[in-house]
């Protein structure tokens, strides 16, 4: 089926929500958690996660605005301090949990029954059922134009990853820490990797290496 700019902005805004947020293909599962000034914790799922460099270590975040009250992009905007959780398979039920719309003073993390995990010196709480960790500071926080979403850039300030899921090359396993995708909003998949791929080169094949 074809659909034109027309036709997509004709659909019914639900269809329209699943189809284009299907249309981009699998996207990263991850919680957020933030926390205020009173260290009273908040927790999100967020699929919008995106690499933007290595040196210094940058991830941005896409949130969306809305007439309800976002207390993630609060919580970043008034601390500079937040952590990115991979979602795992053991945890998907509590994970997509997270979006239902809780009251202010109401935490995800009891509402969920996942655990907070606190590092010394660092103001925002990890999951503790979570196998990969990442503490960041925000850099750069734009609210684009063309729609109103807001568009965070943080530093990967602290990453913790189990050794199991550590190449001696730096390359992070997430098959094997059980890390799971998105697809729309609420569909999970599990992952499995196919092949690992040499470094490409004009002058080569295409090689795998693993």
């Amino acid at each position: 089926m074809l659909f034109t700019s027309n036709d997509i902005a004709a659909l019914d805004s639900r269809y329209r929500a699943a189809l284009v947020n299907s249309l981009s293909g699998f996207k990263p599962a991850n919680l957020v958690g933030t926390a205020n000034h009173s260290g009273a914790s908040n927790l999100a799922i967020i699929s919008s996660v995106v690499h933007l460099g290595s040196h210094p270590p940058l991830l941005a975040l896409i949130i969306r605005p809305s007439p309800v009250e976002r207390h993630t992009l609060e919580n970043i905007l008034d601390t500079g301090c937040y952590t990115i959780n991979h979602v795992s398979d053991q945890i998907i039920e509590a994970a997509h949990q997270t979006a239902a719309r809780y009251p202010r003073e109401q935490s995800e993390f009891a509402a969920t029954g996942l655990g907070e995990y606190w590092i010394d010196g660092f103001a925002a709480p990890f999951v503790a059922e979570a196998t990969i960790r990442m503490g960041m500071e925000l850099r750069e926080h734009k609210q684009l134009e063309i729609n109103g979403t807001h568009f965070l850039i943080g530093e990967i300030v602290l990453a913790e990853v189990p050794g199991h899921c550590l190449g001696d090359d730096g390359a992070v396993d997430i098959c094997a820490a059980g890390t799971v995708a998105l697809s729309g909003l609420d569909s999970y998949y599990g992952t499995r990797r196919l092949r690992r791929m040499a470094y490409a080169k004009p002058d080569l094949p295409p090689t795998a290496i693993s």
